[in-house]
């Protein structure tokens, strides 16, 4: 019964645990933070390796080290980045992704060449439209 409950608080049926269409499901916001600009971003970064967070904040180029932090505070609590604080001083922290952050960032990066290798036919587009939005 407790499953059901929860299945219909997020919207979905029985034949499907979550729906990121469903108002109150959880997927949404790691949704969120996954697809949002920064976290893309930080995600398809760390793929490439393990990097401190003044390494990632000078390789996400335009974020802020506020919005840095909250980022890697997001996915961290969502299970795709580990943060590994060393007792040094001063202190070292490492980000790496999670084998879970891992296939994420792999899927992002899929769709993330996939749009670069698209621009020149979504600039054309964005070309067309602003032109008939002139005339």
């Amino acid at each position: 019964m407790e499953s059901a409950v929860r299945t219909a608080e997020r919207g979905g049926s029985e034949d499907l645990a979550y729906s990121v269409f469903a108002r109150n499901c959880p997927s949404r916001g790691t949704l969120e933070h996954v697809t949002g600009r920064w976290g893309a971003l930080t995600l398809g970064v760390l793929n490439e390796g393990t990097l401190r967070f003044n390494e990632l904040r000078r390789r996400v180029d335009g974020i802020s080290e506020k919005m840095l932090s909250q980022t890697l505070q997001a996915l961290e609590r969502d299970g795709l980045v580990h943060r590994d604080a060393q007792p040094t001083n001063p202190p070292r922290v490492d980000y790496t992704l999670t084998p879970l952050g891992r296939e994420v960032a792999e899927r992002l990066l899929t769709l993330i060449h996939f749009m670069e290798g698209r621009m020149d036919d979504v600039l054309e587009s964005r070309e067309r439209y602003d032109e008939t939005r002139r005339a």
